[in-house]
């Protein structure tokens, strides 16, 4: 297993100052956010350290993004955009699916080969509605996905925190359960899962068996925690806003057990990327608090990863 860092969380750096602090952290790859140009909709989001369009356009600069990446010694695992490709917006949703197509075509350029996203969910629609809606909106991606040889990871997060994503949460592909249906009806060896335990902490979930159920599906990690607040949830309960009773936080300083995960993932033989995803308020006043935020958890992680 390689260990690395999801981009995101390096908003106000260029893609050399992001490659640079991957690298002077040791880490060895890293997942790029890819977000088209643009205000950010919501946290960790709108980052864009590599313009996919521009790689389809100017060989310059896609090879300038490979070669600075080569000369640092870190590999770019995949490249990253997590919008809604559902959105009940029409006009929202084909923004989306036209720019996850050109994340397709540029990581198949940059010989990435992985993309990382959501498959999107329309939060006013029923689960078997939005399943009906997979079948309209999902083909054409994964046909063009097998076309250029390029595999899509759908992260388990729910995209449920606050009330703008109430009800429903706008990610579909949230639990084993929906996983199956979902890899029913788009049965592609290149549509498998980017794994994060966390999501798995607060929705009171198993998130080591899923590890063995679906091994062969994993196409990339990702290394964020959960802490729960046993007093808040007896509060509010479970049917209240996410955030009211939990808190993403590093790794090591919420509830995943990363010693048990990291064990499940060497029993299936998973040998990908894997790579830490920093949404951790305690760290966000300043670049140096982002900067502490990766060496701390790369520090831990490295008691599991070598």
């Amino acid at each position: 297993m390689k260990l690395g860092l999801v981009s995101a969380i390096c908003d106000t750096m260029t893609y050399e100052e992001m490659i640079d602090t991957v690298a002077e952290n040791g880490l060895e790859c890293v997942e790029v956010a890819c977000w088209p140009a643009g205000k950010a909709e919501r946290r960790y989001a709108g980052v864009s350290h590599i313009d996919a369009e521009r790689v389809l356009e100017d060989d310059a600069y896609a090879n300038h993004i490979l070669t600075y990446a080569a000369e640092k010694g870190v590999q770019i695992s995949s490249l990253a955009y997590y919008p809604n490709t559902m959105d009940p917006n029409p006009e929202k949703r084909a923004v989306a699916v036209e720019h996850l197509k050109a994340l397709i075509k540029a990581s198949a350029k940059l010989g990435v080969n992985m993309v990382t996203t959501f498959i999107g969910r329309d939060q006013t629609k029923t689960v078997e509605e939005n399943l009906a809606l997979v079948k309209e909106v999902w083909p054409p991606i994964i046909a063009l996905a097998e076309e250029q040889g390029v595999r899509i990871g759908i992260e388990n997060c729910p995209m449920l925190f606050g009330a703008d994503q109430w009800p429903g949460g706008q990610n579909l592909m949230t639990t084993p359960v929906l996983w199956k249906k979902i890899f029913e009806i788009l049965p592609s060896d290149n549509l498998g899962l980017n794994y994060d335990p966390s999501h798995f902490v607060w929705q009171m979930m198993d998130y080591i068996q899923p590890l063995y159920d679906f091994k062969d599906k994993i196409f990339h990690v990702h290394y964020k925690d959960i802490k729960l607040y046993p007093e808040k949830l007896k509060q509010c309960g479970i049917m209240a806003y996410p955030l009211d009773y939990m808190s993403p936080k590093l790794p090591g300083l919420g509830d995943v057990d990363w010693g048990k995960y990291v064990s499940a993932l060497t029993d299936i033989g998973y040998d990908g990327c894997t790579c830490i995803e920093v949404e951790d308020k305690a760290f966000e006043g300043s670049v140096a608090d982002v900067k502490r935020s990766i060496a701390l958890s790369t520090r831990y992680l490295r008691n599991f990863v070598i």
